[in-house]
């Protein structure tokens, strides 16, 4: 289905033939971040390399950031789903669905599908990407702090804490680049767990 990002939701279900042509259009921009930058890329280039129309681009995104947010919603979709699905290269289905497996989780994909991503995390030193992560974090998942922070978690707004995780985790993903994804994603899992465990139980998935 078709969800706008606006206040208001309005969702219209998919046909068959629209959800190729959506990713028809997902498939040929990640392409073309593979040979120009994000901000370079264009509509119109989009449009082109897909082979769609303007209109049929619109019918399906609002605007060239609103496709690369979807793209990374659909990640985080997956990554925070109440039971982790396997995966063609790795399966925590069946590990503790606790926060350093999702961090884990969320390093193996980014590393498989290291096309899909990167154009997007290394767009303006990752702000892009770190906003869609926070306004994903806001709306979907909440955080459960430890018993020894208890007296903090009653005077510190959520949203500074998801504010200070988010910029911190992408910080990571960054430094995991730039050191050409080594160590593994368990490793550098780890030291981000090291990094927020004295005050951060548990990510939790609003609902649950």
């Amino acid at each position: 289905m078709k969800c706008t990002l606006s206040g208001e939701e309005h969702c219209i279900p998919w046909t068959e033939d629209k959800k190729k042509t959506r990713q028809a259009i997902i498939d040929a921009f990640v392409k073309l971040l593979t040979k120009t930058s994000y901000e370079k890329v264009s509509v119109k280039d989009i449009i082109d390399a897909a082979d769609v129309g303007r209109s049929t681009f619109y019918s399906h995104f609002e605007t060239k950031d609103d496709l690369a947010r979807q793209i990374c919603f659909e990640l985080f979709d997956h990554i925070f789903s109440p039971v982790i699905p396997p995966c063609s290269t790795h399966n925590f289905s069946e590990m503790p669905q606790n926060t350093e497996t999702r961090i884990t989780h969320i390093l193996y994909h980014l590393r498989d599908k290291r096309e899909y991503y990167l154009g997007i995390i290394n767009y303006d030193d990752g702000t892009l990407f770190l906003g869609f992560f926070r306004d994903y974090m806001l709306q979907n998942v909440s955080i459960k702090m430890s018993g020894s922070y208890d007296e903090y978690s009653q005077r510190v707004p959520e949203d500074f804490l998801i504010n200070s995780l988010t910029s911190s985790f992408v910080g990571m993903i960054r430094w995991w680049l730039k050191n050409k994804m080594n160590p593994g994603p368990e490793v550098v899992a780890g030291y981000y767990m090291a990094l927020i465990n004295p005050a951060i139980a548990e990510f939790q998935t609003k609902g649950e």
